[in-house]
Formats: C-alpha cells, sequence, structure tokens
C-alpha cells in the first residue's frame, strides 16, 4: 500500500456524535506535521452505537476505531499512524484479532448496503469501483430486453421493501404493459417511522446504487424520467443525491441514450416533500409531486396504469431500487438462495430504542427476531428484560416476548397482527408502558392524518382521547371495548393504509398486554410504572433515616418531618416529579 488510508464516517449519525471536528482535528495536524497519509470521507457502516467513527489501512491490516472524538483522533495518529503501534482500547473491528463488536455483523449479508461505509458517496470513481453501474452496462453491452428485465427481477422473488411487499417484478410488468409513450417512475423516500433510518443512510451512503436501480427500472417499464421523492428533513441525503445525479449524468449513465442503451433517454431529479407521514402512500405522494396537496386518491386505476400527470408511474421504495442492481449483475438465484420461501433476500432493519448496540443491520429474510435483538443488537440496554418489539412503525404493532422466536419474513409477522413495514425496530424493556406506546403511535398517526376520510380523522381522534384518559387515570369500563371497535371501524373505512392501519399498535398491545390495560383502568396503576400520573412516591420507614435531602429537594415542599425522624409526603400535593426517589441514597422512596 503506497499510503496509510484514514477514513472518517461522516452519514449523519457520525456527524451528531461530533465526526465532523474528529475529520478536522486530523486533516489540522496533516498540515501541521506534514504527514502524507490519504484522508478519505465516508458515510455510515451501520454502527451507529460506535459513531464516531474511524477507520485505518495500512501495510499491517485493518483496524475500525469507534467513539472517536477530537482528542482521540490524534492519538491515534500518532501512535497507529506515525508510529505503528494499533490503540487497541479503541478498536471495535480488525481483520488480525477478534473485538466484542464482531457479532455485530455475524449474521449480516449485505447486498442493498454492500457499499455503505466503504465509499466516498461523493465520488462516483470509488462506486465505480465497486460495480456501480456495471448492471446497466450489462444490459447495454448484452442488449438484454426490456421484458427479460423485468423475467429477472420476478425470477429472484425480491418483494417491495417500502411496507407492502409487493412482488417488485408484478409491479414492474403492469407498468410495462400499460399503453403509452410516456411513463414515470418513482423513488419513495419519504421515510417518515418514528426510529427509521434505513433509507436515510441508504441515500447518504451509496446514493449511485439507488439512481442505478431506477434507471433499471425506468428501462424495463419504458419511462423516460425518474422522480425521487425525499422528505426536506434529509439535507444530506439531498446534497449527495444531486451530486450524484450531476456525476451520472456527465459520465453518460444518465440523459440521451442512457449508458449507451439507443433510444433510452432517462434522466432524473429530486423533489423534496414537506414530511407528511401520509405522503408515503403512493397517491399521496403523486399528489405531492405534481404540486397538490399530499391527499390519497381512490384506487383503481392504480399508478401503474395512471399515475404522475395520468400517465402509467411505478413506485419503489430506496431499499427496493438498490437491490436492483446485484439482481441484474449477479443473476436472481444470487439473490435468493437468501431468505424463505415467499420472502426472498434480504431486509434493511434500523435498530432503536432500549437495545444496547443501535445501528443499521442488513440480514437474510427468515433470522428471527431473537438473533437480530440480542446476537446483532447485544441484547437489552442494562441487561433489563426484553418485553416487546414494535415492528413496522405506527402502521406496524407490537410484537411481544413470548413471540420473540418469530422468523423475520412477510408471512410470519402478519401472523403476529404487525406487518414489516419499511424496516423499523423500536425495542422496549420492563419499563415501557404498552398503553402509553400505543397513545404515542395514535398520538403521531392522528396528527398526521390528512383529514380526508371521516372515520380516520375523527377515529383517531376518539380512540387518541380514550387512550389519554387511561394513562391519566381515567379510564372507564368499557374503553377496551370501545377502542377495538373503533379500530375495526377506521380499519374499514378508510381510503389509504395510513387509516388502514394506524388501530394496529392499540390491537396488538391489547391482544397481548391487556392485563395493563385493565391495571390502569380498574386499579389505576401502571405495571411499568411509566405514566406519571398513576405513580405515588411513599416513604419507607424502616429505611428513612431523617436526612432530610428528600424533603430540601422536593420542588413543591410535598415532603414533611423533622432532621433525623421519618418523612412522609403529602399525596394531595405531590407533583410526582420523582426527584426525592432520584436523591434518596439509602432506597427510602417507595414507587409503586
Amino acid at each position: 500500500m503506497e499510503k496509510t488510508q484514514v477514513i472518517v464516517g461522516l452519514g449523519s449519525c457520525g456527524i451528531a456524535a461530533g465526526a465532523n471536528k474528529t475529520y478536522d482535528a486530523i486533516q489540522n495536524i496533516m498540515e501541521i506535521d506534514k504527514l502524507d497519509i490519504d484522508l478519505k470521507k465516508t458515510s455510515c457502516v451501520g454502527m451507529c452505537f460506535r459513531e464516531p467513527l474511524v477507520e485505518v489501512i495500512d501495510d499491517t491490516g485493518y483496524f475500525l476505531y469507534g467513539g472517536i472524538d477530537a482528542a482521540k483522533a490524534l492519538e491515534i495518529v500518532e501512535r497507529h499512524v506515525q508510529n505503528h503501534e494499533p490503540v487497541k482500547d479503541y478498536i471495535v473491528k480488525s481483520d488480525l484479532f477478534p473485538t466484542p463488536d464482531d457479532s455485530y455483523f455475524q449474521g449480516q449479508v449485505k447486498i442493498a448496503l454492500r457499499n455503505c461505509g466503504f465509499i466516498d458517496p461523493e465520488k462516483i470513481e470509488e462506486a465505480e469501483a465497486k460495480d456501480a453501474y456495471k448492471a446497466l452496462q450489462k444490459i447495454a453491452d448484452e442488449g438484454i430486453t426490456r421484458e427479460a428485465v423485468i423475467q429477472t427481477v420476478l425470477d429472484s422473488g425480491i418483494r417491495g421493501r417500502g411496507g407492502g411487499g409487493f412482488p417488485t417484478g408484478m409491479k414492474w410488468k403492469f407498468a410495462y404493459n400499460s399503453p403509452g409513450n410516456e411513463k414515470y417512475i418513482i423513488c419513495n423516500a419519504d421515510e417518515g417511522d418514528p426510529g427509521a433510518f434505513m433509507d436515510r443512510s441508504l441515500l447518504e451512503g451509496d446514493p449511485h446504487a439507488v439512481l442505478e436501480g431506477m434507471a433499471i427500472g425506468g428501462y424495463a417499464i419504458g419511462a423516460s424520467q425518474g422522480v425521487i421523492y425525499c422528505r426536506a428533513e434529509y439535507p444530506l441525503a439531498i446534497v449527495r443525491l444531486n451530486i450524484a445525479i450531476e456525476q451520472a449524468r456527465a459520465k453518460g449513465y444518465i440523459g440521451e441514450n442512457a449508458c449507451g442503451i439507443q433510444g433510452f433517454n432517462f434522466d432524473l431529479y429530486v423533489k423534496e416533500g414537506a414530511g407528511a407521514f401520509v405522503c408515503g402512500e403512493e397517491t399521496a405522494l403523486i399528489a405531492s409531486v405534481e404540486g397538490e396537496r399530499g391527499m390519497p386518491r381512490r384506487r383503481p386505476p392504480f399508478p401503474a396504469v395512471s399515475g404522475l400527470w395520468k400517465k402509467p408511474t411505478n413506485i419503489n421504495n430506496v431499499e427496493t431500487f438498490a437491490n436492483v442492481p446485484y439482481i441484474i449483475l449477479n443473476g436472481p438465484d444470487a439473490y435468493n438462495q437468501y431468505g424463505t420461501e415467499k420472502s426472498k433476500g434480504t431486509k434493511v432493519f434500523a435498530l432503536t430504542g432500549k437495545i444496547k448496540k443501535g445501528g443499521l443491520v442488513e440480514v437474510p429474510m427468515g433470522m428471527t427476531i431473537e438473533d437480530i435483538i440480542f446476537k446483532l443488537g447485544g441484547g437489552i440496554q442494562d441487561d433489563k428484560q426484553f418485553k416487546a418489539v414494535q415492528l413496522g412503525g405506527p402502521s406496524g404493532g407490537c410484537i411481544p416476548a413470548h413471540l420473540i422466536h418469530t422468523p423475520v419474513d412477510y408471512d410470519s409477522v402478519n401472523a403476529t397482527g404487525a406487518i414489516m413495514g419499511s424496516g423499523g425496530m423500536v425495542v422496549m424493556d420492563e419499563t415501557t408502558c404498552m398503553v402509553d406506546l400505543a397513545r404515542f403511535f395514535l398520538d403521531f398517526t392522528q396528527k398526521e392524518s390528512c383529514g380526508k376520510c371521516t372515520f380516520c380523522r375523527m377515529g383517531t381522534k376518539r380512540m387518541l382521547e380514550i387512550l389519554t384518559r387511561i394513562t391519566e387515570g381515567h379510564g372507564e369500563e368499557g374503553d377496551i371495548e370501545k377502542l377495538e371497535e373503533l379500530s375495526v371501524q377506521i380499519k374499514n373505512n378508510s381510503l389509504c393504509g395510513l387509516g388502514q392501519t394506524a388501530p394496529n399498535p392499540v390491537l396488538t398491545t391489547i391482544k397481548y398486554f391487556r392485563d395493563e390495560y385493565e391495571a390502569h383502568i380498574r386499579d389505576k396503576k401502571c405495571p411499568a410504572k411509566s405514566c406519571v400520573q398513576l405513580l405515588t412516591y411513599e416513604v419507607i420507614a424502616d429505611k428513612c433515616t431523617g436526612c432530610t435531602v428528600c424533603a430540601i429537594k422536593c420542588p413543591v415542599d410535598a415532603i414533611d418531618g423533622a432532621r433525623k425522624e421519618v418523612h412522609f409526603v403529602r399525596q394531595d400535593d405531590c407533583i410526582k416529579c420523582g426527584e426525592c426517589y432520584s436523591r434518596c441514597k439509602f432506597e427510602a422512596i417507595k414507587l409503586s
């Protein structure tokens, strides 16, 4: 190797953790000491829990350092780069010896994320060195027909990764068969689920994979225009997409006779969305692209027949398009060797919540929830008890601990009452109140409802009011049944997926955690000790030393008692802030 490479992860997660300061510190020391090293940028490799990340690649091997601030970066440069002494205390992965974080990568198969964290996403040459646009070039060189491209995608078995799970090849076939000389292809990058960041990381880390997938899809269905609908809250992704589009256009991969395919004139642009969750629904997305308010339309006609500007349109999400070049270049069997009979390939998941190793993973379909959370994710924070996982975001549902062996594929997940969704996994421990969790997601979907359908607009509001009452200690007998009845009405009478799936978190928490609802309603207690209005703080007489700390720290003077005497809490005045509980060193405050 001519030069030692030092590579800093500058995805949004890395930047949020301070990676820009880490990069600047290394750049400054290079200039001051006139170091002859190759300083590079990349994006997220998936280990968000270890950001900022710095890679060092030299003649001795590969070393990935985690949690590197500016001071640690200077130490790595001095000891490792200059004196060839790796700083083992900071190493999280190496090709020379095992590390505790190796388990995070074991079992992962990276297809969609194959280049994320391994290239500078703003340099097309690095993407080309990792086979970018070779699938499109293969189509040009071998004269592969549109029909053959569609058949290859069909044979791969890939299903849409945006949540619906509809066969991608079938979707392309419908658009291909729709008559018309003007067709469109759209990438749905309107990722809005709380706790989801799969699409953002893909767009930031390997935008060329998505562009190539869209170009292949455009060729297959006969489209001449592509649109990437990306929410404006993803500024870094948008910047890198626009850079990638200009680079691909300059190289001839898109534009007139794209990639040398005669008669295939294809270009694309980024349309920034305003962040409405409902615009993840394809007809609402189309309305937004057209400059209208993002509201769903009745189907049929489906977009494949009448979509953008009433022309045949195909819509897939970011992850789906990122898989396409791999399938075309390597063949359908290389892809469908992974997964299950009805759920082929791999799936990207964002691990968040009460998990030790939060980040991005890509695993074969069929891996169990247990393996994803405990083998890859390292288990539950502070070694608390695993309680449930919310899969599919606000449209999904809670899968409880006793179903932890459920394989993560479309059919198995649907059987639990949840949905695969786009891939967000929010992990919960024993301190999570399932009633309050349902309230949180209902609050989100109620606010994000476009208001077009009465049942969605008013029904979710009524459900939210009931859930709020329950969590505040005002629940009534019959509330559970009301929630179930409203859920059925909303699901059956809403036009789009937002309303049809909004009750899912409520229905699954009632199904698996009905006892928690009943405790809130009948006993006015929160078993998870999470709902503030249902908490009671009491002094344990046998443990109280009369130190007065709790009384001094109470913000409303609701604790009485003389020094060296047992104190007591005046319940009518207590605001349930928990200050006394956190301050007592003698565990003399009982929380119930």
